[in-house]
This record gives C-alpha cells, sequence and structure tokens, in this order.
C-alpha cells in the first residue's frame, strides 16, 4: 500500500476489492466488529472504506495513539484491532498488551511498514494472530481480519518457533556486550563519527577505537550499514 493520495490509496483499494464485492449486509450483530488504529488518517479512512465494503465486518472507531487506542477498545469492545506497529506515543505491541488485559477475546492485526523481528517478536508476545507488511495487497488485508475474527492466526507455529529462537541468539549477543559497547553501537548505527562518539561518550578516541574493534569480534560489526542492522536487531535503535 505504497499511496501517494487519498485519491490513489482510496482508488488502489477499489480495484482491488470490487470482484469481490458482495452487496447482501449481514446485521450489525454478525459482523466482525473492526477498531482501526492508525495515525495517519488517509491510511486510517482508506482502511475504513475497505473494510465497511465487506458483507461481514464493520468499523466501530478509530484510535490515532497508544492511549487513544486502549481507552478506545476498552469502550467499544472491539472483536479485531487492526493497528500500526509504531505510533506517536509507542508501540502498537504496548498497546496490544494493554487492550488484552482488559479485553482478552479482542483479536489483533498489526499492518504496518515494520519489517523486523524483534517487531515480530513482539507482536507475538502483545498476543497478536497477525503480521502483515503495508506493500500487502487489499485483499490480503480483509482475507486477515476474516481469518482472525474466525479465531485463525497467520503466526504460524513454525514462525513462533523461528521468531523465538532468533529472540534467545539477540538477548545470547547482548549479554556479551559491556554497557558502553551497547552505548558505541548505538551512535555508530546513527551515524556518528567515532571522534564525535568520543566527546559524546567523555572517552578518548582510541577508546572509541578500541570498542569498535570489541562489537568486530562479537558481532562481526565492521561498517556503519552493518552497525545499523545488528543496532535493530538488538532493538538498539528503532
Amino acid at each position: 500500500m505504497h499511496l501517494p493520495s487519498t485519491g490513489a490509496y482510496l482508488a488502489a483499494f477499489e480495484k482491488d476489492v470490487a470482484p469481490r464485492r458482495i452487496h447482501h449486509r449481514l446485521s450489525s450483530e454478525a459482523r466482525a466488529r473492526v477498531l482501526i488504529v492508525e495515525d495517519h488518517q488517509v491510511v486510517a479512512d482508506g482502511l475504513a472504506a475497505l473494510i465497511n465494503d465487506q458483507n461481514d465486518m464493520v468499523v466501530i472507531g478509530h484510535a490515532g495513539s497508544v492511549s487513544e487506542a486502549i481507552s478506545r477498545a476498552a469502550e467499544l469492545s472491539p472483536d479485531v484491532v487492526l493497528m500500526d506497529f509504531r505510533l506517536t506515543d509507542g508501540t502498537g505491541a504496548d498497546a496490544g498488551i494493554a487492550i488484552r488485559q482488559v479485553r482478552p477475546d479482542t483479536k489483533l492485526i498489526f499492518l504496518t511498514r515494520e519489517d523486523s523481528d524483534a517487531a515480530r517478536f513482539a507482536a507475538v508476545e502483545a498476543g497478536a494472530s497477525a503480521f502483515i507488511h503495508k506493500s500487502r495487497a487489499a485483499a490480503d488485508v480483509v482475507d486477515a481480519i476474516r481469518t482472525v475474527a474466525g479465531g485463525g492466526s497467520l503466526f504460524t507455529p513454525r514462525t513462533i518457533s523461528a521468531l523465538i529462537s532468533k529472540r534467545k541468539e539477540v538477548e545470547s549477543q547482548l549479554e556479551r556486550l559491556t554497557p558502553r559497547e551497547k552505548e558505541v553501537l548505538r551512535l555508530m548505527a546513527e551515524g556518528v563519527a567515532s571522534r564525535e562518539i568520543a566527546k559524546k561518550l567523555g572517552i578518548s578516541y582510541t577508546t572509541v577505537r578500541t570498542h569498535i574493534r570489541s562489537l568486530g569480534s562479537k558481532l562481526g560489526v565492521h561498517s556503519k550499514l552493518e552497525a545499523i542492522v545488528k543496532a535493530r536487531e538488538l532493538a538498539l535503535v528503532e
């Protein structure tokens, strides 16, 4: 869903959904009740148009932040919460955990541009049933809502097992790093030069170079790009 404008956004959904439209409506009680949590209004409007065009689901509300999502879910009791992972005041995982504490039967679907194992693992920990990239077709989003509302999940046991294994590997790597090495790696990933890192941390340039060599030995980090990738894997930067 890489869409440049409201018109193009809705047009793309219209094109994708039109062939499968069913105009007969189920009663409001029989349709899956969906709460959209999305801080971009254009995206939220497009999703609402898509969902409300289906005969077996309906949008009952919208929230644009973690705090609003929690309050709206408590107020509206949705069957499914469809939300972005990155929100202005936290993550969808934060919202999901809080929502399921109050409404344990509510199903969670993340629809996001986030594409990291750390985010997927956080989604699983929050009790999500699906994690979908925003580049996926509109029909995939509808199918996911339908599946999850019916009690299914898009996370297979193999996927969950792989995420757990990856998380254990990440935790093991983190345990091998000193607090100072974590700081150096984070700053490297943010594009800060070695001499500037030294100034920020109040240490010598030589000490920074020593930390970088240690990071290279422990994590295989030898360039800015590798530092960015590894720091994201370790959740040291977003």
